[in-house]
């Protein structure tokens, strides 16, 4: 599982999780935010349920503990939460504290909640007067396993990948055999398709949306698996 958080809505990032094919998971939404931007998902890790949450929280913003900090680890589940939230301290290995960074760690003193950093720094800047600093943190509240983090230096981004390790166990799904497309009539399922699917679809609100998109991913399973080939076609032979 690998988790990113970029520079928010002003320069068009946002954040993502990635999660391992397989793993029992489902998307989930934290109401009361304000100013932080997350993805968040609950997943089933050493056999209970964990809040996983990739966040960003822009410095021009202010942090608000009754809003989001609340908001995110006030539900009682355990919580691993990941990103940039633009406070600094030097209790996870940045070079100075902020006013922000100072009432983080107080909230976390507050609530028995772990913030740490990379080792090494996590930003990249391009910036010559700008000095590299550990800006993407990880906050852990309940979890009883041990979590690792780490930079790469890899990609060009201003933040670097940062990669969250546990030891834990995963609850896994029994997940369905990719279809063979190798075996199927790609122009029967093309012509079938154009036939069922409108080319141009009137959408005038979110209902419509939704439920184009469900027709949309109906007609697709269903024109593939009547376009799959039941045999291997049998070739002629020498005699």
């Amino acid at each position: 599982m690998s988790a990113t958080a970029q520079s928010g809505r002003h320069l068009g990032g946002g954040t993502a999780i990635l999660v391992r094919r397989g793993i029992d998971h489902h998307s989930v939404h934290v109401p009361g935010l304000t100013h932080l931007e997350v993805t968040d998902i609950q997943a089933k890790l050493d056999g209970r349920p964990v809040l996983i949450i990739v966040a960003y929280h822009s410095p021009s913003s202010p942090l608000e503990k009754g809003a989001d900090l609340t908001a995110c680890f006030g539900e009682g589940l355990p919580v691993l939460m990941a990103g940039d939230l633009n406070a600094k301290h030097v209790d996870w290995n940045e070079r100075l504290n902020t006013r922000r960074g100072k009432f983080l760690r107080d909230y976390a003193d507050e609530t028995s909640c772990l913030i740490f950093g990379s080792d090494s720094t996590t930003t990249n800047t391009c910036n010559p007067s700008v000095t590299p600093d550990v800006l993407d943190i990880v906050i852990n509240e309940k979890i009883s396993f041990p979590v690792y983090l780490t930079s790469c230096s890899a990609l060009r981004s201003d933040h670097l990948p940062i990669l969250i390790d546990t030891s834990c166990r995963s609850s896994f799904h029994h997940t369905p055999d990719r279809p063979d497309l190798r075996r199927n009539n790609r122009d029967n399922f093309q012509t079938h398709l154009e036939e069922l699917i409108p080319f141009d679809p009137e959408l005038h609100n979110e209902m419509a949306i939704d439920t184009c998109v469900e027709n949309f991913s109906g007609a697709v399973r269903k024109d593939l698996a009547a376009s799959t080939l039941k045999r291997l076609p049998r070739h002629d032979s020498w005699p």
